[in-house]
């Protein structure tokens, strides 16, 4: 491997610097720049996935991290490699389990339920930006109203499209920025940047070397890269191979409505020909008895036009 640091977009990469106990910090410090101010962390519990769900079905739903605060905030952490058909569903569908988590047994429940925080961090668009040219990178989705007001602030959904983070490193200015900077960058880098040499990065730069890894943690993270090189690979084709298909259905699509418009065109001169040659005939009659004024009108032959063919047949 000629990296020097590993790749966030591994599942071993993003659990060893987020997902243990010794980084907290780092995803404390990364989700703070993501949350209101009035749900700020400040210290955080690792959740086990499979105690999530009622049902054996339910339990299938494995999240990347999932954590709450002492407060009861409850937090969702995904990285996402590639595009799925119901993404959007998915993710729905996922943060309901710590929204029915909440219910407790008894008739003195009164409902109230604590903040669920749903954090994707994409490898990909979603369509509807790419379609409209929207290059934001974070989004934030809650529930509102006909009026654009926020009906409910208690269920939040915030992804960070990666491809559209473009900034280089004397462009950050905010710690958000450090954080998207180094998510996309990190494997990229061969020392730690100017902008990055607050004690809390350079500890990541620590734990995240290559070098310094066990030969269990290198063979783990070899494994886990290798998983996520052969992934992009096949979306990557799929994606090429998808933009031939459409050029190609467009340069048949051009070529069929060229062909369609020349025989249209073809027909139009022809027409016109027929016209013509019919009004020239009719005039070559009319010459005899009309003026050259009143022929142009019952043929709709130019004055000239006539002129012409009284010089031809006189």
């Amino acid at each position: 491997m000629k990296e020097k640091y590993l790749n966030l977009f591994t599942d071993y990469g993003f659990k060893r610097l987020f997902g243990e106990e010794d980084s907290k910090e780092n995803l404390i410090a990364f989700l703070n720049t993501l949350l209101p101010q009035k749900h700020q962390i400040q210290a955080l519990n690792f959740t086990h996935n499979e105690k999530l769900g009622a049902t054996q079905l339910d339990r299938r739903a494995v999240f990347d991290l999932n954590c709450t605060s002492p407060s009861g905030e409850h937090f969702i952490v995904e990285i996402q490699k590639a595009k799925q058909k119901f993404f959007k569903d998915r993710s729905v569908y996922y943060a309901s389990f710590p929204i029915q988590q909440q219910a407790e047994r008894g008739n003195d429940w009164d409902f109230e339920l604590d903040a669920v925080y749903t954090i994707g961090i994409l490898d990909f668009e979603f369509d509807e930006d790419k379609s409209a040219g929207n290059k934001d990178v974070v989004h934030t989705v809650q529930l509102k109203n006909q009026h654009n007001q926020v009906f409910y602030d208690k269920c939040m959904f915030i992804y960070l499209t990666m491809p559209n983070f473009t900034k280089t490193e004397d462009e950050l200015e905010t710690d958000q920025d450090k954080w998207l900077f180094l998510f996309k960058n990190l494997h990229k880098l061969h020392d730690v940047p100017r902008r990055l040499q607050q004690q809390i990065f350079l500890r990541i730069f620590e734990k995240a070397s290559i070098a310094k890894f066990t030969p269990v943690e290198r063979q783990t993270y070899e494994a886990s890269l290798k998983y996520y090189r052969d992934m992009k690979n096949v979306i990557d084709t799929h994606v090429e191979e998808a933009e031939i298909r459409g050029e190609e259905r467009g340069i048949e699509k051009g070529i069929g409505i060229g062909i369609e418009k020349g025989r249209e065109e073809g027909i139009g001169i022809g027409e016109e020909r027929g016209e013509l040659k019919k009004a020239l005939e009719i005039a070559k009659n009319l010459l005899d008895v009309l003026d050259n004024q009143t022929i142009s009108l019952k043929t709709g032959l130019t004055i000239e036009q006539i002129q012409a063919l009284r010089a031809k047949t006189s």
